[in-house]
């Protein structure tokens, strides 16, 4: 038999053990690349920036969706807010103009404007949220303290109008002074309120005030009552004098017409009148108890006992 023909098994073996460990460091190679690849693309998403250092260095800032890439094992990546974040900025007291004592509670509104300004400055958002807290307490101190405490709770003298645009104009203006990267959209007054030991007499200071301007309409009211009444009670006499003065005018007007109107009737039959000025005369003289002597002839006793002729 040929020594051609003849296999030795166990080189075999060890060629087909080789083969097996080639294939599985190839395999294993290439989920590592695979993985590293991976590990390594970028998704950016809506409302966000991906900021890309190298060393700590910022070499690159991707802020459009898609997917980008960093190097890697040399590169870092850092996701900052592309939207807008509220800041609950931490209670603070404040003097007024009137050297009261007030407790101030205020959010912000604010963006990333620049990453590159931003992380240069304040490295990170709890850095520039530290920085918009200092920059919001000089901007709300320098404004109220222009005020005095009535001007700021008593929403009949209240000067807020346009306070907060003002604080919001000046923190973005000391923003904007040191490149920050940042700006303020709004900032708001949530509550303002006293510190405990002052609480009552302010309060009772307010009673007091509103107290008195009751008082003052009050007054008001009572000499605009008395205004009218006696600006009424004249035109009621002025009214009656006239009413009566115009009574006394027709009554004269009238008795005049009757006289009259008597005269002509009685100067036609004389009689007639004699006969109606008796009558009249029984109305006055005679009653249920009148005694009358009269002689028995008289023109006067003939009419009253019924002799006409």
């Amino acid at each position: 038999m040929s020594n051609e023909n003849i296999v030795d098994l166990k080189d075999r073996g060890n060629n087909e053990w080789k083969k097996y460990t080639r294939v599985g460091i190839l395999l294993v190679v290439t989920l590592v690349l695979l993985g590293i690849i991976l590990t390594n693309l970028l998704i950016v998403k809506e409302g966000e920036y991906k900021v890309i250092r190298q060393f700590g260095e910022v070499v690159r800032i991707k802020d459009t969706p898609g997917l980008t890439y960093k190097i890697p094992f040399v590169q870092t990546v850092e996701t900052l807010p592309k939207y807008q974040m509220v800041y609950d900025v931490k209670e603070a007291e404040i003097n007024t103009r009137d050297k009261k004592r007030m407790i101030i509670d205020n959010y912000a509104v604010w963006k990333v404007d620049d990453p590159i300004k931003m992380i240069s400055t304040t490295r990170t958002v709890v850095g520039a949220e530290t920085k918009l807290d200092e920059f919001i307490y000089s901007a709300i101190r320098t404004e109220l303290g222009q005020l005095n405490y009535d001007e700021i709770i008593n929403d009949e003298k209240s000067s807020r109008g346009s306070l907060n645009d003002r604080i919001t104009d000046k923190v973005n203006e000391l923003l904007a002074l040191d490149n920050y990267g940042i700006s303020v959209t709004d900032i708001r007054m949530k509550r303002t309120d006293l510190p405990t030991a002052n609480e009552q007499s302010v309060f009772t200071r307010m009673i007091s005030e509103r107290e008195s301007t009751a008082q003052e309409y009050l007054s008001m009211g009572d000499a605009q009552k008395n205004r009218i009444i006696a600006e009424t009670d004249r035109e009621v006499t002025e009214m009656l004098a006239k009413a009566q003065a115009d009574a006394e005018v027709i009554r004269g007007a009238g008795e005049g017409e009757a006289a009259r109107i008597y005269n002509d009737s009685f100067s036609k039959d004389p009689e007639f009148y004699s006969l109606y000025r008796t009558l009249e005369s029984y109305k006055k003289t005679i009653n249920g108890k009148t005694v009358i002597i009269l002689p028995s002839d008289s023109p006067y006793a003939r009419i009253l006992m019924g002799y006409m002729e």
